[in-house]
């Protein structure tokens, strides 16, 4: 099994769809062993905790350098033997230690069609926000494997969602995450377990 480490910042509905894939052993030999949530008391841990699997609360508030909290988020991916790390709606960036010790093994999930509306600042509501202020008739979500650009990784999957009229940017977001984030999340991690996307 490959154990999988999910990093949440939230609610945490991108870790359910990972979960209920899990539970209808859907991710290709990969296992959900480990939460970390840069917040206490989001919806993402009673996920978790619901699921049987692992939690731990690393509060990036605490740390006032970027480099003390990514030491300690690689030291916990370390100790648990993590394997693959999914950013699932995690609103933390992640320094140099944990992006070299798991090159190629970091993939997030980006609200929109990379490389629209992506990069630093565009997350949650804001992106949906962009999106219908500029007009697009398609968006989507992206997942991607992490470097140090912000969105900036190779794509791994993509999946287009139409913009409808009168859309505000809650129920865009609603539509895209059900269409496409909470689809490709899942399958994108199953392909990396599989050893059928790797770099």
């Amino acid at each position: 099994m490959i154990k999988i480490a999910v990093l949440v910042s939230g609610g945490g509905t991108n870790l359910q769809a990972l979960i209920d894939a899990w539970e209808k052993n859907e991710l290709d030999g990969g296992e959900l062993s480990l939460v970390i949530s840069s917040k206490h008391g989001v919806g993402a841990l009673e996920r978790a905790e619901k699921a049987g699997i692992k939690a731990i609360t690393i509060e990036r508030k605490k740390y006032t350098r970027l480099e003390d909290f990514d030491a300690a988020v690689a030291a916990v991916l370390s100790e648990n033997g993590i394997e693959l790390v999914v950013l699932a709606g995690f609103l933390s960036i992640l320094g140099q230690r944990t992006l070299k010790l798991y090159e190629n093994r970091i993939i997030n999930v980006h609200p929109a069609l990379i490389p629209s509306f992506c990069g630093k600042g565009f997350y949650g509501l804001r992106v949906h926000e962009e999106a219908l202020k500029y007009g697009v008739k398609v968006t989507g979500a992206t997942v991607h494997f992490v470097n140090e650009i912000i969105d900036g990784g190779k794509i791994i999957l993509q999946k287009a969602v139409d913009v409808l009229p009168g859309d505000t940017p809650e129920t865009l977001q609603q539509r895209v995450m059900r269409e496409a984030e909470w689809v490709l999340l899942p399958k994108a991690v199953a392909m990396i377990c599989a050893e059928k996307e790797l770099l």
